[in-house]
């Protein structure tokens, strides 16, 4: 008989069962084996925190797999990630089988290694221990927490704010600094400075630069010079002046290596220098870690991606410090080894730093044996952490002052440069320079040429050159993670989850790998911010996390930390049961009427109705979402899309009388019109015949379309869609073209992507079209062919999440596995899983099909926001209806939404 050992994932059971060879029997739990029922009661506050568990089938084949293995062995070992997670998803599996009492006679182990080699597996399993109860009561917390805030968040949104999705604990504050960044911008003032820079002369000849600093014997603010003609009196004085060297100061700067990477500098680094998604970075990390086959070994390149700690292992130090000295020469290693330490509170989860397993296996010596992006960021890794055990680089530097000699008030020029004595970890690396750096120190990077004091100087040119003053970045994801590492929200396995949700939710979106708040994020942040204000603050989220960092350290009890949370929160739900709409609509119109009705440069007022000149505009609330509308309704019918003022939408919001008519059809004679919703215009065949519920065509007018010049031809067009565009060349399939809820797109069997603001729906070619699906197709990833059948593989999202399909056979991935983590290994054994599942049940095949091709067909994520749906909407609507969950059990998909 076999000891069972049960792991995550199969790429990683197929790794370490090479490790462990006959005696063992390693299986794959998939992630989590159980979880909270997506519905009321699974957390029960008044039981002292009671939670429900429920596994779903996937997690019931898994663990009825474990229980056939377990069947005469003596050691089952939990050997899951070295983390919160990981301690869960073991502390799972044990008490679903001690549940079914099925662990007599059987010794329990928790092993847990930082790395997927050898000797380390060996170590592991010579070295086991109990399970970290203090680990598994920070994920009950952590667990109960998320669903409380989206079971009871979630729903108020819906009531009060027709069109939201949903809140999360830690992704609204995510957004809030997103949409607080954008407001910062909207309102930031431009200002105009100048500064005077001179081209100079040694008496050698030699060329250099350098800038005003001192004028009429005082220091030069940024400020200082605010115009030209200031800046034109300055550049007089100093072209006038004879200048010679004033002072000359040298000093030499020692540059220490950065520590080894964690998640998030990791996430930081590879975002600026290699471009990649968070979920893309993780990805790729946990694929090094996991194992890649070198000449028929498999092999983990790097220890495990998930930390927050900065050390390294003792002999990985050692091995690092061998290898800088026989590849860069002994000047190259410090006298003492580095030793770094953490500056997180509470260092959690894994606590050695991400760095190869082997720091011999250079990152040219394992290429080929790694794609593109595995090898730039294996090379990236690689470089940081031999570079952290490598000496300082030197620099020295030299500022040079200039005036001219004998005169107090002679305007003083500065001139800077450096020069590298000693490269050092240079050598190997270069950290990226953050985005936010202002181009300051670009004098540092300057060599100046020999000068001594009194040596007199050439004035060349002078130049008075205008600045202005720069608005703060939008956030990108880097500078995003940077920035909530530094308030503490959040921890690093959680940032790439956090980054996702907020774009599948169309809160934000990524322009120019920034991110922008889309208006429905903003509503919400101004929703939050103005009823649940405490629960959105940067304080209070970083203080719930110390709390929670206490309790997986064994420092505080997890059910008083509930207690005292769940006390304030209710509370403050509970005094939203009164709120009116018209209260909502209040609060949002004082919070974003700065955003949405921005100051006019003719001194006009933004929100005079354009159509009836009298009433005001404002934000309104509607059964599908918010719209800008006139405060003379009925009287007055205008409305705009949720837009800001003098943007895009205005042109398709002239139609002021109501409706126009364009002709009739040529075909059934019925009249083509223009009519205005609260979305905007749109134009209608026909009208709908009393008692009938068919209603007439409609389809609404693109972004740019006036109301008042379409023509019949145009609307005709617009009415006759969707329409083919032409054959996918490579593809062979069908390119459809239409218009949507939001806007127009193309489509490609289930493939759904967004034109833009210039594209013509009724013109748009095959190339265009081919162009803007491929940015999609890459979001569906092909994992490989099938071993079977050499069929594709392919993984991507669904209406209920990211699924796997090869063939006829389509499986979910499990909640805690992103479509950006699955391998192909991964895969094959959940599309095993699924087919042998559909083989048990009589007649279960013929129903799967329909199924299948339902989810294939329209998988909500795959269409754009001009194809997407608002659920949540509907749920609100339903909810005063059924307000208790067992009643309306509709609303579980959405419930289920919420809590993730």
């Amino acid at each position: 008989m076999t000891d069972v050992v049960v792991v995550e994932s199969p790429a990683k059971a197929k790794t370490i069962n090479k490790y462990l060879g006959g005696g063992f029997t390693v299986l794959a739990s998939f992630g989590h084996v159980r979880d909270l029922p997506p519905k009321d009661g699974s957390v029960r506050p008044e039981e002292d925190f009671a939670m429900d568990w429920a596994a779903d089938e996937r997690g019931q084949r898994q663990m009825a797999a474990i229980a056939k293995a377990l069947k005469g062995s003596k050691t089952l070992y939990l050997a899951t990630d070295p983390d919160r997670e990981g301690e869960a998803i073991s502390w799972h599996v044990r008490a679903m089988l001690e549940e079914k009492k099925l662990l007599k006679g059987i010794d329990v182990q928790r092993i847990t290694f930082n790395e997927i080699t050898r000797s380390a597996i060996r170590y592991a399993m010579d070295h086991p221990r109990a399970l970290d109860q203090p680990l598994i009561e920070a994920y009950m917390a952590r667990r109960a927490l998320d669903y409380l805030v989206g079971f009871n968040l979630s729903p108020v949104l819906w009531r009060k704010l027709p069109g939201s999705k949903s809140a999360g604990r830690v992704q609204s504050v995510a957004l809030r600094l997103i949409c607080e960044r954008e407001a910062e911008i909207e309102v930031f003032k431009t200002r105009e400075y100048w500064s005077v820079e001179a081209a100079l002369a040694t008496p050698a000849g030699a060329p250099f630069a350098a800038r005003l600093t001192h004028l009429d014997g005082r220091k030069l603010d940024q400020f200082d010079l605010p115009n030209q003609d200031k800046a034109e009196a300055a550049r007089a004085q100093v072209q006038a002046a004879k200048l010679a060297v004033q002072s000359v100061e040298r000093k030499r700067v020692r540059r220490n290596p950065p520590p080894p990477f964690t998640t998030s500098t990791l996430q930081q680094d590879a975002s600026r220098k290699l471009g990649l998604s968070a979920q893309q970075i993780m990805r790729l990390a946990q694929q090094l870690y996991e194992g890649v086959d070198i000449d028929g070994d498999t092999v983990g390149l790097i220890t495990y991606m998930r930390t927050d700690g900065v050390s390294m292992a003792r002999e990985a130090i050692d091995s690092i410090r061998g290898h800088v000295r026989d590849s860069f020469g002994p000047n190259y290693v410090p006298a003492q080894p580095r030793e770094y330490t953490s500056k997180a509170k509470n260092a959690q989860e894994a606590h050695e730093a991400i760095r190869p397993t082997d720091i011999t296996r250079t990152p040219d010596d394992v290429a080929r044996h790694l794609s593109h992006d595995q090898r730039r960021m294996y090379e990236l890794i690689w470089k940081r952490a031999c570079a952290s055990q490598m000496a300082a680089a030197e620099l020295d530097q030299v500022a040079v002052d200039l005036a001219e000699p004998k005169n107090p008030t002679s305007p003083v020029l500065r001139a800077n440069g450096s020069i590298v004595a000693f490269d050092g970890f240079l050598k190997l690396y270069r950290e990226e320079v953050d985005e936010n750096a202002t181009g300051k120190d670009d004098d540092d990077n300057r060599m100046l040429p020999p000068m001594s004091e009194h040596d007199a100087v050439a004035t060349k040119s002078v130049a008075a050159e205008q600045h202005f003053t720069q608005p703060p970045p939008r956030y990108s994801e880097a500078s995003l993670v940077k920035k909530m590492e530094e308030l503490g929200i959040g921890r690093p396995s959680t940032y790439a989850s956090i980054i996702s949700v907020l774009q599948d939710r169309n809160y934000v979106k990524i322009d120019k790998r920034r991110f922008v708040p889309e208006d429905r994020g903003r509503l919400v942040t101004a929703f939050l911010t103005s009823f649940f204000e405490r629960y959105v603050d940067t304080g209070f989220t970083a203080g719930l996390e110390d709390q929670l960092d206490e309790i997986s350290a064994g420092k505080a009890d997890w059910r008083a930390v509930m207690h005292a949370f769940w006390r304030d929160f209710s509370a403050a739900i509970a005094e939203t049961k009164d709120l009116k709409i018209s209260n909502v609509i209040d609060a949002l119109d004082e919070e974003l009427g700065p955003h949405f009705f921005p100051a006019r440069e003719d001194g006009t007022d933004p929100r005079v109705c354009p159509s009836c000149g009298k009433g005001r505009l404002g934000l309104r609330l509607g059964r599908h979402g918010s719209f800008i509308g006139c405060s003379n309704y009925p009287d007055c019918s205008f409305t705009r899309r949720l837009a800001v003022d003098g943007g895009e939408d205005e042109a398709s919001a002239t139609l002021k009388e109501g409706m126009r008519n364009l002709g009739t059809h040529p075909t059934t004679g019925e009249e083509i019109t223009i009519r205005r919703g609260p979305y905007g215009l749109y134009a209608q065949q026909g009208e709908q015949e009393p008692g009938s519920k068919v209603k007439p065509r409609r389809t609404s007018l693109t972004k740019g379309m006036d109301g008042e010049t379409i023509t019949l031809e145009q609307a005709l067009g617009l009415l006759s869609l969707p329409r083919i565009v032409g054959i996918h060349p490579e593809l062979k399939e069908p390119i459809e073209a239409g218009i949507g809820r939001f806007g127009p797109y193309v489509k490609m069997a289930n493939i759904f992507a967004s034109l833009d603001k210039d594209d013509d729906v009724l013109a748009v070619g095959l190339n265009r079209a081919v162009d803007v699906l491929a940015k999609k197709l890459a979001s569906v990833r092909t994992l490989g062919v099938h071993p079977k059948d050499k069929e594709a593989v392919i993984v991507r999202k669904g209406r209920f999440g990211p699924y796997v399909q090869h063939g006829q056979i389509v499986a979910n991935l499990p909640r805690d596995v992103s479509m950006d983590d699955i391998s192909l290994d991964d895969a094959l054994a959940l599309l095993a899983e699924k087919g042998k599942a559909l083989k048990a049940k009589p007649g279960a095949k013929k129903k799967a099909a329909p199924a299948k091709a339902k989810a294939v067909k329209a998988p909500k994520a795959d269409k754009p926001a001009a194809e997407a749906k608002a659920p949540a909407a509907k749920k609100a609507a339903s909810a005063k209806k059924a307000p208790a969950a067992k009643k309306a059990p509709a609303k579980k998909p959405a419930a289920k939404k919420a809590a993730s």
